[in-house]
């Protein structure tokens, strides 16, 4: 048999695919928060029932495969700000967990047709085999401006009226028992704390040439033998992490390096004796402006969390590394004498920029 060429491939695939990248049989739909305001769209046909979770939005115009795997969305309903999604369809291998982590995905335009050489199904399809549920022909635009003003609520997506609830339940995502990955003679040795984490992070890791324990955010590693600490991102209120915050604070005794990213950051900041807040809607996207509050050296970040570090709180021995430039919230800290250091954004990106990428290395070398 005659072997195709890849572009040959790639359009059979494509035609083959044709039918099934029609949209789906659309049915009226709408988001109802939890101060009564009804928007309007469409749903597929599929959707049957309730979904309910905190309502949340966010900037970039791409990285929709990334975004909806990222554990730091479980439990919310994503606003995507721009109004195209799906395009490009979907390529299941830039995913940052192993499943779509929201309770469901609000946009403006759903793409008719997709076409990418990675991707192996539409945006569409993904939602429904993981039967998560979509409502699009809404004005985000609306949407976003009336969540900005009124702040982050609750919300129920439905075919019919529906009251929202008063509050939703956040999940925390981890894994349940250690895993070690890079083993190797002469390598150092890392704890990377998962209360959430997404992949890239610990990709990021490897790269460095280091041996990654992964723990379960309850794991008590402070009696082990390790040369550093990554605490990582994860979904909902830092101060639910109790046990993760006790354990970190018996490390902040020690000396070894500690490095905290996002969730990690304000986790590092609650067992350093300071205190959160929760911020009236969040900051998440991969184009989110911050500045070095030492070097005045400004960065473009990727962000996903809806609570920040007061900063009055912190003790005398922590100061600002970064904050955002935005709303002048605090984007990072560091300890003054010894090698601890955390930040708000995500160095990893994926999606977004690499401006901090280089976040990694600082860690690696303090170790």
């Amino acid at each position: 048999m005659e072997k195709k060429s890849l572009k040959t491939r790639t359009a059979s695939r494509r035609s083959d695919r044709s039918e099934r990248n029609v949209f789906f049989t659309q049915k009226p739909g709408r988001l109802t928060l939890s101060d009564d305001t009804v928007f309007t769209g469409t749903m597929p046909s599929w959707q049957d029932g309730t979904y309910e979770g905190e309502v949340v939005f966010s900037t970039g115009m791409t990285g929709y495969v990334e975004a909806l795997t990222d554990p730091s969305f479980a439990g919310q309903i994503l606003v995507f700000t721009y109004p195209l999604v799906g395009n490009y369809g979907v390529d299941e291998a830039a995913a940052e967990s192993d499943r779509i982590q929201v309770r469901g995905v609000v946009m403006s335009d759903l793409a008719p047709h997709w076409s990418h050489g990675g991707s192996d199904q539409s945006f569409a399809e993904w939602l429904h085999g993981q039967n998560i549920p979509l409502l699009t022909g809404v004005d985000t635009r609306a949407l976003t401006k009336h969540l900005r003003t009124r702040g982050v609520m609750t919300g129920v997506l439905s075919e019919g009226q529906a009251k929202a609830p008063k509050a939703v339940t956040i999940p925390i995502v981890s894994i349940d028992q250690p895993v070690i990955y890079g083993e190797g003679a002469g390598k150092k040795r890392i704890i990377l704390v998962d209360c959430g984490m997404k992949q890239n992070i610990l990709r990021s890791l490897l790269a460095q040439n280091l041996q990654v324990k992964r723990v379960p955010y309850t794991y008590d590693y402070s009696g082990e033998n390790f040369d550093g600490v990554v605490i990582s991102s994860g979904p909902g209120d830092p101060e639910d992490y109790a046990e993760t915050i006790a354990i970190t604070r018996k490390v902040l005794a020690g000396d070894k390096p500690i490095f905290g990213i996002c969730l990690g950051n304000q986790i590092m900041a609650l067992a350093g004796g300071g205190t959160t807040y929760k911020l009236k809607f969040g900051h998440r996207g991969h184009n989110q402006p911050c500045i070095e509050d030492a070097t005045e050296h400004a960065v473009i970040t990727s962000q996903n969390h809806g609570y920040a570090i007061d900063e009055r709180t912190l003790p005398k021995e922590w100061r600002v590394l970064y904050r955002n430039l935005n709303d002048d919230s605090v984007e990072g800290i560091e300890h003054r004498t010894k090698p601890f250091f955390s930040v708000q954004f995500h160095p990893e990106a994926c999606p977004g920029p690499t401006d901090s990428a280089s976040l990694f290395e600082r860690f690696c070398k303090s170790l």
